[in-house]
């Protein structure tokens, strides 16, 4: 049974910083392209970032880039998103996600219409003003 669990979240200020973890269990997760995507209340899923899984290769959206960074250790089979300058739309519940086997990953993977493979649980961020 594949499982993801997120942790990390909680609450910050605008301007702080978080640092997401995921770990997986159940799948071979150096094979994995991975991601993170979010979800607010009232609001579409959205794409945050992915990487490939070999680490080289990586996608954000929009919204995050030059304030998120993703990277993963295969080593310690975990995924990480470290996200600074938070602002108050950055509050979500925030996904990890293992969208396929590929060295390459799109945000678009995670788009409201599109099935995604395996996710967890999902850690709360909230980011007050």
């Amino acid at each position: 049974q594949v499982q993801l669990v997120e942790s990390g979240g909680g609450l910050v200020q605008a301007g702080g910083s978080l640092r997401l973890s995921c770990t997986t269990s159940g799948l071979i997760f150096r094979d994995y392209a991975l991601g993170w995507f979010r979800q607010a209340p009232g609001k579409e899923r959205e794409g945050v970032s992915c990487i490939g899984r070999s680490g080289v290769n990586t996608d954000y959206a929009d919204s995050v880039k030059g304030r998120f960074t993703i990277t993963r250790d295969n080593t310690k089979n975990t995924l990480y998103l470290q996200m600074n300058s938070l602002k108050s739309e950055d509050t979500a519940m925030y996904y990890c996600a293992a969208p396929g086997l590929s060295d390459d990953c799109s945000v678009s993977w995670f788009a409201p219409w599109a099935y995604v493979n395996y996710s967890g649980q999902g850690t709360q961020v909230t980011v007050s003003s």
